[in-house]
């Protein structure tokens, strides 16, 4: 699987992320979390291997992710940016067509695929507009069903790897696309989202970890991470720790 050891980033000579180790699980949800400027997109980055780590290694299956080939890369990890964007009037299924390009499996078949994907990201009544017409949020969701249809339907062995996926939805789309995450990752992926929102990390998310400051101030199940203290510490926000009614999962409330 994907694991980042001892990783170390810089940006000039200031140090931007550090004492980074992680390992992404099989089934898993692993959510990243902590306020502006703390890291998050830069672990991501770095993950990816878009931002060369200063020290440390990234390796997935115990193979330095630098050196897998592009096209056999792309069929095990896929990657949602914080921000995606096209200028050309391509239509929906065109641009969740585009998570298929490393396969040969055939049209129709990547039909099946585009559509089966913008139905888990609940964009299938989407399909055949342009992208240029839709609202953010509706974009965002295409994006995702992109990254989906890359490694559909998911499977142990594929990774995906989401940057703030629900910052344009709203709270029905918020879950609605976490479940799907959540549902992805129940049929063997592993899963690195960074969420702004504590309570749907608390909800969706089977491990924390909560960056202060570029290095790593809490990382484990959600019970230990979420802590008054923590939230307190890394975000300066006073909080009361309740559980869920139904859920039994923490439930954030400021104070």
């Amino acid at each position: 699987m994907l694991r980042a050891n001892n990783l170390l980033v810089r940006r000039g000579n200031r140090t931007v992320l550090a004492d980074i180790d992680i390992q992404l699980q099989a089934g898993q949800v692993l959510g990243v979390l902590g306020p502006n400027g703390a890291g998050k997109s830069t672990l991501l980055a770095a993950l990816c291997d878009e931002l060369p780590a200063s020290a440390g290694t990234v390796s997935l299956d115990d193979r330095a992710l630098a050196d897998w080939p592009g096209q056999e890369r792309a069929k095990r990890l896929a990657v949602l940016p914080q921000s995606s964007s096209l200028n050309f009037a391509f239509s929906v299924n065109e641009v969740v067509g585009m998570g298929r390009l490393p396969y040969a499996t055939g049209r129709a078949r990547d039909a099946e695929i585009v559509a089966e994907a913008l139905r888990a990201a609940d964009a299938l009544h989407l399909a055949g507009r342009s992208y240029l017409a839709l609202s953010g949020g509706e974009r965002q969701r295409v994006h995702l069903a992109r990254v989906l249809a890359q490694l559909w339907p998911g499977a142990e062995g594929q990774i995906l790897l989401l940057d703030e996926p629900t910052s344009m939805l709203d709270p029905l789309h918020q879950h609605t696309i976490l479940q799907a995450v959540r549902d992805f990752a129940g049929r063997g992926a592993a899963v690195l989202v960074i969420l702004h929102d504590l309570n749907l990390a608390a909800r969706y998310c089977d491990q924390l970890l909560l960056l202060q400051e570029g290095r790593p101030h809490a990382y484990g199940p959600p019970d230990e991470v979420l802590t008054a203290e923590a939230v307190e510490a890394v975000y300066g926000l006073q909080v009361l720790i309740h559980r869920h009614p139904e859920r039994g999962h923490p439930l954030i409330i400021a104070r």
